[in-house]
């Protein structure tokens, strides 16, 4: 069996309320599960759904507004055996304001990571900000929660037996927000254009949208064979 002694990076970059991220995950897991201590992902936000009012009615102002766009979302997750979404997706009164709250709590998780305080802590085989994120997501597309709500998310951490003073000290004492902001700029930089997009080989692959597992799975083998003194063909 060929082995390997490097680490791949991959920088994901999604959106909380992107239906391509929520589909997504499942690849996400199997590439953690396939290359389990080669593939180190890292977790980026980007605003797609920033403001959802003025998202969906610009875009999709001639396509039926937020009705047309819970179709598609409809018929989007028809495609994939392992999705289920809420029947008042997007429709009914729990549609969240923006996709920044969300992202702003996960930030803070990520702080606490950081500096020690939930660095260990593994919930499900996941760090706690990737399973908090997982929550999240789950709560929107399955139950039609709205995620945008803070009770809503310190609900998640309660349930997880995080605890809430350094959550809310992170987001309180402008750290979080530091994140988010950095998150950004590293986008920006990469030109990444939307939820989801993997950027591998500092920028020089770089995988977005509905991408499937094989071609994910294909990027990093190539990254693990190449020697690091030279150029992957991907």
């Amino acid at each position: 069996m060929e082995t390997h002694s490097k680490t791949v990076t991959i920088e994901h970059f999604s959106d909380m309320l992107c239906i391509w991220a929520y589909i997504s995950q499942i690849r996400v897991d199997e590439v953690c599960q396939n290359f389990p201590g080669e593939v180190r992902f890292v977790y980026h936000f980007v605003p797609v759904f920033g403001d959802v009012q003025s998202k969906i009615r610009q875009a999709w102002k001639d396509r039926g507004g937020f009705s047309g766009y819970a179709r598609h979302v409809r018929e989007a997750v028809a495609q994939f055996e392992h999705c289920q979404i809420h029947e008042s997706l997007w429709e009914g009164d729990q549609v969240p304001a923006s996709s920044g709250s969300p992202h702003l709590f996960v930030k803070a998780l990520q702080v606490l990571e950081r500096d020690g305080t939930f660095r260990d802590v593994r919930v499900a085989g996941r760090s706690v900000c990737e399973e908090v994120a997982w929550r999240l997501r789950q709560l929107f597309f399955q139950e039609g929660r709205d995620i945008a709500r803070l009770e809503v998310q310190l609900a998640v951490a309660e349930e997880l037996k995080l605890a809430r003073a350094p959550i809310e000290e992170a987001l309180h004492d402008g750290r979080a927000m530091a994140g988010l902001m950095h998150d950004i700029k590293i986008a920006e930089g990469y030109q990444v254009m939307g939820s989801p997009t993997y950027v591998l080989n500092g920028g020089r692959q770089k995988l977005y949208g509905n991408v499937g597992y094989r071609v994910i799975e294909a990027n990093v083998k190539e990254m693990l064979r190449v020697p690091g003194n030279q150029a992957s063909w991907c």
